[in-house]
C-alpha cells in the first residue's frame, strides 16, 4: 500500500488557489491545461510570485512534479549563475514594466539546462488589482544551440577566408618577387590558385569536415596525371587517412609544388622519370606522427636551387608552420626526396 503525500501547508494553499481561479476563470484555465504551450499562473499576492498552477507542457518541459512545483517561487527555476540582467528582466515583467518577452535560461528537475522565451501576463479582479500573473514559455533550446552553431561556422568561415586569402596574397608576392614577365606572372599565379581551388572543391564535397589523404593527393596531382597522360607515373601507397582541413590545404599546396618541380626539373621532365608516394604511422616519444615521402626516381640528378623559390619556402617553411612539423628536402642524384613529417590526426593508427 502507498505511503500517503504528506502536502506542506504552502502546497495546500497553492491547490486552494488554484481550484478558485480554475473556477472563476472557466475556459480559460482548461484551456491552459491541455494546450501544448508551457504555463503556469503564479500568485501576486505573495512574495517571489510563488507558483499556484503549472500545465502538462510546463512539467514535461521542467521534469518536475506538479506537486514538487506548487508554491515554490518562480525563480527557483533560474539556472544556476543566472546574470542579475536576468533576474532584474523577470522582476520588470512580474512588475509590469516590460511589454514584450525575455530571453531566460531555466533549470531542469535533472539539472540540465533550457532556454525559454518567456511572456508575464497579469491576472486582475473585478477592482483591476493584480492579483495573479499568467507565464507562457517557448522552448528556445533548439534554436540556441543552431544560433551558436551558426556563429561557430561564421567564425571558423572568417578564419578560413583569411588564411585563404593569406595563401594567394603569397602566391601573388612571389610571382611578382621571381620574374617581370606578365606571361609567366599569369601562369604561377593561376595555377596555384587552380590547386587551391580543387582542394575547396574536395572540402566542400566533405562539408568541410577534413578528407581522405589519397584522395587530397589525387585531387592536386590530378593536372600532372591525366592531363599529362603520366597516371603510370605515379606509384601511390598507403591507406585514405582522414585529415583535417587545415592539413588538407596545406598538403594540396605543397603537392602542387612538388610536382610543378618535377615537371620543370624533376622526374616529369623526362619521358621515364617516376614518382612514388608513401606514408606511414610512426611513434614517437610526444605521439603518433604521420610520415610522407614523396620520391622521384629516373630523371635528371637532383641539383640544390642556389636561391629558395616560392615552391622551396612552401615547403620548408609554410607547410612545417601549418602542420606543426618538419619537411626535409633531400636533392639526390637519382631524384628528390620530400619527407613530411606532422602529428597524426586522432585515431589514424587505429587497426
Amino acid at each position: 500500500m502507498a505511503e500517503p503525500v504528506i502536502k506542506s501547508e504552502g502546497q495546500k494553499v497553492a491547490e486552494a488557489e488554484v481550484e478558485s481561479f480554475r473556477r472563476d476563470l472557466g475556459p480559460f484555465v482548461v484551456a491552459a491545461e491541455t494546450t501544448r504551450m508551457a504555463m503556469v499562473f503564479t500568485d501576486a499576492k505573495e512574495l517571489g510570485n510563488p507558483i499556484i498552477f503549472a500545465n502538462d507542457a510546463f512539467l514535461e518541459l521542467s521534469g518536475y512534479a506538479r506537486e514538487e512545483l506548487l508554491g515554490q517561487s518562480f525563480n527557483f527555476l533560474m539556472a544556476r549563475g543566472t546574470d542579475l540582467d536576468s533576474l532584474a528582466r523577470i522582476e520588470a515583467a512580474f512588475a509590469g514594466d516590460v511589454t514584450g518577452g525575455s530571453e531566460i535560461c531555466y533549470r531542469r528537475k535533472n539539472g540540465s539546462e533550457f532556454w525559454s522565451a518567456i511572456l508575464i501576463s497579469p491576472v486582475r479582479d473585478e477592482r483591476g488589482d493584480v492579483v495573479q500573473h499568467f507565464a507562457s514559455l517557448v522552448d528556445l533550446t533548439d534554436h540556441k544551440q543552431e544560433q551558436a552553431q551558426s556563429r561557430m561556422l561564421i567564425d571558423e568561415l572568417n578564419h578560413r577566408v583569411k588564411n585563404t586569402l593569406a595563401t594567394v596574397q603569397s602566391i601573388v608576392w612571389q610571382a611578382l618577387r621571381n620574374t617581370s614577365d606578365p606571361e609567366v606572372i599569369r601562369d604561377s599565379i593561376e595555377s596555384r590558385l587552380f590547386a587551391l581551388s580543387r582542394s575547396h572543391d574536395l572540402l566542400t564535397r566533405e562539408n568541410w569536415e577534413g578528407a581522405g589523404l589519397l584522395d587530397l593527393i589525387k585531387a592536386a596531382l590530378e593536372p600532372f596525371g591525366i592531363a599529362n597522360g603520366r597516371s603510370e607515373h605515379f606509384v601511390i601507397t598507403g591507406s585514405n587517412i582522414r585529415v583535417s582541413p587545415k592539413v588538407t590545404l596545406a598538403l594540396g599546396i605543397a603537392f602542387h609544388e612538388l610536382a610543378t618541380n618535377a615537371v620543370k626539373y624533376g622526374a616529369f621532365s623526362n619521358n621515364i622519370g617516376s614518382v612514388l608516394i608513401s606514408w606511414t604511422i610512426e611513434p614517437s616519444p610526444e605521439g603518433d606522427r604521420l610520415v610522407l615521402r614523396w620520391q622521384e626516381k629516373d630523371g635528371p640528378p637532383a641539383i640544390a636551387p642556389s636561391r629558395k623559390g616560392f615552391g622551396s619556402r612552401v615547403l620548408e617553411r609554410g607547410l612545417a608552420h601549418e602542420l606543426e612539423g618538419a619537411v626535409d628536402l633531400d636533392y639526390r642524384t637519382d631524384g628528390v626526396v620530400c619527407t613530411i613529417s606532422f602529428p597524426a590526426p586522432i585515431g589514424a593508427g587505429d587497426g
